[in-house]
């Protein structure tokens, strides 16, 4: 019994051996074969693989399991060692799968995928059919890790096949995201949207006009303008004037022109009063003796005692003042103010009525930039204008007449060179300069020069050395010598440089011109010592001060007081409102505080040359006098 179960045995090995032989042989002509290793049983001391085509794509990792009676014959095997068992399998598998590999090398990515699944279709109806006869165990995968995880015995899976498993996964992953791609048709949308692009047009930008109703009442308008009476009847048309279109501020003529006051009728008997009384008080001589300076505590105390009151408030000229002037009379008091609109105000304030005191001109056509009285004659008042001219009044004979005027060019300051006021020094805003000697007759003669400065606000002559005169321009201040002018072109003596923004004045000290100061937008009062005029002119003050006045104000312009030099008077943009006095040295003398009578900015301020009277101009056309009650 036993020599025949051992025959019995041995010829069932032999035909199951054989079955395999021929799945083999019949596999060969599949076109792809499964690259991954088949797990392999050791039975005693020889060892049989079995091969099972499969697809990658098609594989779960539970579609081959161990058979029971597989399992229960290895049961005796388990002492096998692992070494030989993957010795074993490396043989096998390179014994088998050799001839394979070339095939599978030279197909296409499209024939591997088709092959795949053809071969696992078939290979699981075989395995159907074949399940009573033959046993197919499946693979061993801690088997194939082991080999991979030990360097001596890894095999590498391109010896499988001429595929890597990362380019079969490539492979794979690239027919995925194609088919995905293709199932969202991507080109279909793309077309259409470009078709709807091209067919797309612009909206219509033409506005849709309302219908006009034809049997209704329309809005309600005034009867007036449609000119017609309350009972319908429409009125007479009216002759229309025909407009002529001038320019915004032509020239006044040339030549001489009648003071006519604008506020007052022609024969008026009051200003002929008025001229006649300030002709006589012009006859008088006035000396200009030499005066000490008084000490800062009597100074401080005549200023304490000067008010403001509702009487010494008025409203002058038109539009905002550029310029403001105190008659130097002991006896009467007579403030002149130039404004933006062109006119002359002259306001007498020893009469009772405020408004019979005032007399408003108009002998220029643009802003009133400068105004004096003349030093030798105060019955005459010059004026500057930027419309290019300079005039004199002339109270005596009752006109303006004209001392210059220059149409290419507007005018911007003007100072006496000669203390007779025979000869003047003009300033131009494109930065040239004229000098002017009335002496000439018939008319005064003027020479053009050009300065070293793009623009001129101000010019003013050194009271003692009257050879020399200071501008004001854009950040630069530059003195002068008048007997080195050059008309092509004169460079300066001195050139003041500390500025860092556009300057609003620059003026001598009135009695010694020792000293300078400067108003500039960068909010700083600059005091200089000018007591030797060298080629530098040291810095010897600088005064924080707000002058930041806006485009609708006046600019701040810092003034000395004639009888102390060494104070200057400057508006303020604090609050309260006032006009402030500051010392050379920096410190704060006094200010200037009216309640009621002072609610606006005071820009251009003037003081009397011997008087302690003070007036200041705002931008609206109104003056403010501060003056001592003894006064």
């Amino acid at each position: 019994m036993g020599s025949r179960s051992a025959s019995e045995e041995k010829a069932g090995s032999r035909q199951r051996q054989q079955v395999k032989v021929n799945e083999y042989k019949e596999n060969q002509n599949i076109t792809c074969v499964s690259l991954r290793p088949v797990q392999t049983t050791v039975l005693g001391k020889t060892p049989k693989v079995y091969l099972v085509p499969f697809s990658l794509s098609n594989y779960k990792s539970d579609q081959f399991k161990h058979p029971k009676s597989l399992l229960n014959k290895n049961s005796n095997n388990e002492f096998v060692c692992k070494k030989c068992k993957k010795t074993e399998i490396r043989k096998t598998c390179r014994r088998i799968l050799t001839p394979k590999m070339e095939a599978t090398s030279s197909k296409t990515e499209s024939t591997l995928q088709k092959s795949s699944l053809d071969v696992c279709t078939e290979s699981n109806k075989r395995q159907h059919k074949s399940t009573s006869d033959t046993v197919i165990p499946s693979v061993d995968m801690e088997s194939i890790q082991n080999l991979d995880s030990d360097e001596d015995t890894t095999l590498g899976l391109d010896e499988f096949s001429g595929l890597s498993p990362y380019e079969r996964k490539r492979l794979k992953n690239i027919s995925e995201n194609a088919n995905f791609f293709a199932s969202l048709q991507l080109s279909a949308s793309a077309a259409r949207l470009r078709e709807m692009i091209k067919k797309r047009q612009p909206p219509e930008s033409k506005r849709k006009m309302p219908k006009k109703r034809e049997n209704g009442t329309g809005c309600r308008r005034s009867m007036r303008l449609l000119k017609v009476d309350p009972s319908g009847v429409s009125l007479p048309a009216t002759p229309t004037q025909p407009t002529l279109i001038a320019d915004e501020n032509p020239l006044l003529p040339p030549g001489p022109l009648e003071m006519t006051p604008e506020n007052r009728d022609d024969d008026n008997d009051l200003f002929k009063g008025f001229l006649q009384t300030w002709a006589e008080v012009s006859k008088t001589s006035i000396k200009n003796t030499e005066k000490e300076l008084s000490s800062i505590k009597n100074y401080k105390a005549n200023l304490n005692g000067m008010v403001i009151n509702e009487d010494t408030v008025h409203k002058v000229t038109k539009g905002p003042i550029l310029s403001v002037a105190l008659h130097p009379s002991e006896i009467r008091t007579l403030v002149a103010a130039g404004a933006k609109s062109g006119q002359v105000g002259l306001w007498d304030l020893t009469h009772q009525s405020e408004e019979d005191g005032i007399y408003v001109f108009q002998p220029h056509s643009q802003p009133v930039s400068c105004l004096y009285f003349s030093p030798a004659n105060p019955a005459h008042i010059l004026s500057l204008s930027y419309d290019g001219t300079l005039r004199c009044g002339d109270f005596s004979r009752a006109i303006f007449e004209e001392v210059c005027r220059d149409e290419r060019s507007s005018f911007s300051s003007f100072d006496f060179l000669g203390e007779d006021a025979s000869t003047l020094i003009v300033g131009h805003w494109n930065g040239n300069i004229s000098l002017v000697d009335r002496r000439t007759p018939g008319t005064s003669y003027e020479k053009l020069i050009n300065s070293s400065l793009r623009k001129i606000r101000t010019v003013h002559v050194h009271p003692v050395h009257r050879q020399y005169f200071i501008t004001a321009g854009l950040r630069d201040t530059h003195i002068y010598d008048a007997r080195h002018l050059n008309p092509r072109g004169s460079q300066p003596l001195i050139s003041l440089t500390e500025h860092t923004k556009s300057i609003a004045s620059a003026y001598f000290s009135p009695l010694t011109g020792n000293r300078v100061v400067t108003t500039c937008a960068d909010c700083k009062l600059r005091i200089f010592d000018s007591s030797c005029i060298s080629s530098q002119i040291p810095l010897l003050t600088t005064i924080r001060h707000n002058t930041i006045t806006g485009r609708w104000l006046t600019r701040f312009q810092a003034v000395w007081d004639p009888k102390q030099e060494d104070c200057v008077i400057v508006g303020s943009m604090a609050h309260p409102r006032r006009v402030e006095i500051f010392h050379e040295t920096g410190k704060q003398v006094h200010s200037f505080f009216g309640g009621e009578c002072l609610v606006s900015v005071c820009s251009i301020n003037a003081m009397h040359p011997t008087r302690y009277i003070m007036a200041g101009g705002n931008s609206s056309g109104k003056i403010h006098v501060f003056m001592n009650e003894s006064c």
